[in-house]
């Protein structure tokens, strides 16, 4: 019978207590370790103080098989992983030649002083399995102590997870002999709630055995995880792809991409496909639709840009809405908004524009409670979408939630052109 592996993941930084950056580590490490068939137990975040950090690994040491530890091995005096480690086994640091003269080199390339400190990176448990570092300066190392595993990994994201993939999971999966893959993939949608989500697919999920589907609510949307066992890559693929073609025929409509595709991604593509252009008439949301549709790479193939006009005036005099149309309905109206999208596409000379208006607290505004939202979408055919929503929740809330909807409208705009 194959050994049931308990891992536990480490996290070293004081920063991660004060909220200061968020534990992606641990949160990327899980993941790819149940590819791997290692289940993660427990996750520690522990300042940079020595005897806290020493009381942590004495813990970890104590119930899992596997300790993976981020962070804590850079050069300053608050950089202590190595420390603590050392005080609970007594084990002695050296100086790894070849790491000592990258990081001589690089500081004679970068043409400055290298302080002493910076030596403190070069050193590594003796007997340690030393992993070279292809994207920073400290090594990471796999120590076997007491019939445990312990992984040492530099805190930053990118250097963890270049030592991870290169070195540490082909060394965990060897430690393991592991041959069963663990296959998962996430669908994602928006428009659709967690509850209506689960009910749709209530049969599917209740006669789940391989691949598992696990429904999740996230801020973007609403998410099902698919995970799946097999021999092979080839065969946890055909069984996710089997129920995903299922799933998507129930609730296909909502779906908007896989695993790292975001929905600015699908509509950016979307956009791209049909060669057309968009021009945004922002007033509640403030730039924030026009802000995370430009963070995708090329989309200046598609994003003429944007007006924010949140004052009364300025939706007037810069973006044309109708002197009439502010006095009888308002600035937060169905009208306003077709006026603001309209508009902009014209001004901007793009194929369609899309416009937020609405009041997003923490007062009412023109007699209009908060919450209230208008979203449109015009285009150059004549087509026009005009929606009116009640978003809950704080000011940013609100203002991050019609935003979002604003894609999911436009979204659906584009796949049925422009019904």
């Amino acid at each position: 019978m194959t050994k049931q592996y308990k891992a536990e993941i480490i996290a070293v930084g004081t920063e991660l207590l004060l909220g200061q950056i968020a534990n992606t580590n641990a949160q990327w490490l899980s993941a790819a370790l149940a590819k791997y068939g290692i289940n993660v137990y427990q996750h520690i975040v522990v300042g940079d103080n020595l005897s806290r950090v020493l009381n942590a690994f004495k813990l970890a040491h104590s119930r899992s098989d596997i300790i993976i530890v981020t962070g804590g091995l850079g050069p300053t005096d608050d950089d202590m992983t190595r420390e603590a480690f050392q005080s609970m086994t007594g084990l002695e640091l050296v100086e790894h030649t070849p790491s000592m003269e990258k990081i001589k080199t690089f500081f004679e390339k970068q043409k400055s002083v290298m302080t002493p400190n910076n030596r403190r990176q070069a050193r590594v448990f003796e007997g340690a399995a030393v992993l070279k570092n292809r994207v920073g300066m400290a090594p990471g190392m796999i120590m076997a102590y007491e019939n445990k595993t312990w992984v040492f990994l530099p805190g930053v994201p990118r250097e963890m997870k270049s030592l991870a993939r290169n070195d540490v999971f082909p060394y965990l999966q060897k430690l393991t002999g592991q041959e069963e893959i663990i296959q998962s993939t996430v669908l994602k949608f928006i428009g659709i709630g967690e509850s209506a989500l689960e009910h749709d697919l209530q049969d599917l999920i209740k006669k789940q055995t391989n691949p598992t589907i696990a429904p999740l609510a996230q801020n973007d949307g609403v998410v099902v995880r698919l995970t799946a066992n097999a021999g092979s890559i080839e065969e946890a693929n055909n069984f996710i792809t089997h129920t995903k073609e299922e799933i998507l025929k129930r609730v296909g409509t909502y779906y908007y991409g896989a695993d790292e595709q975001t929905i600015e991604q699908r509509v950016f593509a979307m956009l791209k496909n049909r060669n057309v252009t968009l021009a945004a008439a922002e007033s509640l949301t403030g730039g924030m639709f026009t802000e995370k549709l430009v963070s995708v790479e090329g989309a200046s193939e598609v994003c003429r840009g944007g007006i924010i006009a949140y004052d009364a005036n300025v939706k007037e005099n810069l973006l044309g809405v109708s002197a009439e149309t502010i006095n009888k309905a308002g600035t937060v109206s169905e009208i306003c908004a077709i006026e603001m999208a309209s508009n902009v596409y014209q001004k901007l000379d793009a194929d369609i524009g899309i416009s937020f208006t609405g009041v997003a607290g923490p007062v009412e505004s023109e007699g209009k409670p908060v919450g209230l939202v208008f979203i449109a979408i015009c285009d150059r055919k004549g087509n026009q979408v005009g929606k009116e929503f009640t978003f809950q929740g704080d000011r940013n809330s609100i203002r991050r939630r019609a935003m979002l909807k604003g894609f999911e409208l436009l979204l659906n705009f584009l796949k049925n052109d422009g019904k």
